[in-house]
């Protein structure tokens, strides 16, 4: 699903339970209820009854619910079939599955580490 640097879960927000504040969570954030505030976390996983009302910023973000925010992640931001996100994306991967729906401005980092120059034919041939 995404890359695993720390996979391990932090916090759940239950189906049930509603948020109202900021969140800061070392390791995945499993929401699964509603949110309204900004989330910062390593991953973050929005169930398909999720709703956020803030900005997310994480390494990955998965999205089965409702975004309404901005979303900043280094690595993966996917929209699964059922996933809504309205609001603008940052990120280096981008993934809508059929039927998820983004209404924003998408910004795609390449990364620059991955980038091999090779030398003008010009050069070489001296």
């Amino acid at each position: 699903m995404f890359l695993k640097k720390n996979n391990k879960l932090e916090a759940l927000i239950g189906s049930d339970s509603e948020f109202k504040g900021d969140i800061t969570a070392n390791g995945t954030l499993r929401i699964d209820g509603k949110i309204t505030g900004n989330i910062i976390a390593d991953s973050v996983i929005l169930g398909d009854k999720a709703s956020v009302t803030g900005d997310i910023k994480a390494r990955c973000v998965v999205i089965g619910g409702i975004v309404e925010g901005n979303v900043n992640a280094d690595e993966l931001v996917e929209i699964k079939h059922t996933g809504k996100l309205f609001g603008d994306i940052h990120t280096s991967k981008l993934s809508v599955a059929e039927g998820g729906i983004f209404e924003g401005r998408s910004i795609i980092q390449k990364d620059e580490t991955k980038i091999i120059d090779f030398p003008a034919k010009e050069a070489s041939a001296k």
